[in-house]
């Protein structure tokens, strides 16, 4: 391919040379459908707020949030209870999503995440190690930990997959993942067997949930996702030219290095916020992605600008249904994202459907 054939295909428009108007047109669709999203996003948000083991209608939410009265138990609900869950699961949810699109772009593997390549994996070792030998039993203190252990894993992963002449290929960088994940998932099991105490505090994060923080709990968790999605965004086009390949990449005046060390740096905080916050939460950052490319199409900067607003939206509904699925309790939202993530990762390979980066 020609470097002026590549500098067509990594236009705003995402791909090869379009009929006049095509391009406008396209990206008005997707203005359009960006804040339709939005809408979308705001809609669950306030269901969030309503729905619960005790439904609170839509009114009674807002004068909760307008004019508190922490004599009003249904206020105290909404205030205390749902506004921090609704909130971790708006930024995990985007943290995830985002996170999921970068490494996909990244690594050039359409099947890649966070949990497959092991980065939460390392970052839910990390914080294992800080409960079970150091002690620690704040989430505000796991974040260091998780940040650490996501690092050292991408690193490791990246790595061990650029070993050889080809360098870092999809396939390698996905077993490197797989393997490293498998044996660090091997580490914190480990840990956690030989202490009840950390048992018993670990099978609850483990499974990934969005419940039981307060406000004040998470304001160390809304600077660190800001930054990476900031990250996120910076790198978007950058990563248009570097689904080319490197070489393509630099003769379009990417600057192919700057833009590989961003990407870590992203990842290391969107998915180690999201673990320390939240526990490992699977198949967000591989589903995602795939959805929004649907409508999308390949150009990084519309998928992680869509990732953004879509993750959070699956991501609080799928804590809502766990909240109602249940006649008595209710389902983490880790668990409810395997059940719904799992079948339609198996439907994307088996029919072929698995969007093209």
């Amino acid at each position: 391919m020609s470097v002026g054939a590549a500098r067509d295909q990594v236009q705003p428009g995402g791909g090869g040379r379009r009929t006049r108007g095509g391009r406008p047109r396209r990206n008005t669709a997707r203005v359009v459908g960006l804040f339709v999203a939005a809408a979308a996003l705001v809609v669950a948000a306030i269901v969030s707020l309503a729905v619960g083991s005790r439904p609170i209608d839509p009114v009674t939410v807002l004068t909760a949030l307008t004019h508190y009265d922490e004599a009003n138990p249904l206020h105290l609900m909404v205030v205390e209870l749902r506004v921090p869950r609704t909130v971790l699961g708006l930024l995990v949810g985007a943290a995830l999503a985002v996170c999921g699109a970068l490494i996909q772009a990244f690594t050039r593997n359409p099947l890649a995440d966070p949990g497959i390549l092991g980065v939460n994996a390392g970052a839910s070792f990390a914080v294992t190690f800080a409960v079970g030998v150091l002690g620690l039993s704040s989430p505000g203190a796991y974040v260091p930990f998780a940040l650490l252990g996501a690092l050292v894993l991408t690193l490791l992963v990246y790595a061990l997959g650029s070993v050889g002449p080809s360098g870092a290929t999809p396939m390698k960088l996905t077993l490197a993942g797989v393997a490293l994940g498998a044996a660090f998932t091997g580490f914190t099991t480990a840990i956690v067997l030989q202490n009840n105490s950390t048992l018993q505090v670990m099978r609850f994060w483990g499974v990934g949930s969005v419940g039981g923080r307060t406000l004040d709990q998470l304001e160390w968790a809304l600077p660190l996702i800001a930054a990476g999605l900031a990250l996120g965004l910076v790198c978007a086009r950058s990563l248009n030219a570097l689904a080319l390949g490197d070489d393509l990449a630099q003769a379009l005046g990417a600057r192919v290095a700057l833009t590989q060390i961003l990407v870590i740096v992203a990842v290391t905080l969107l998915a180690g916020t999201s673990v320390a916050a939240a526990g490992p939460i699977a198949f967000v950052g591989i589903m995602i992605p795939h959805m929004v490319r649907w409508f999308t199409g390949p150009d990084q900067r519309w998928v992680i600008a869509y990732s953004m607003i879509v993750g959070p939206i699956f991501l609080v509904l799928a804590d809502v249904l766990g909240r109602i699925v249940l006649p008595n309790g209710e389902l983490r939202v880790g668990i409810v994202t395997g059940i719904l993530g799992a079948p339609v990762l198996i439907a994307l390979v088996r029919r072929g459907r698995v969007s093209g980066l």
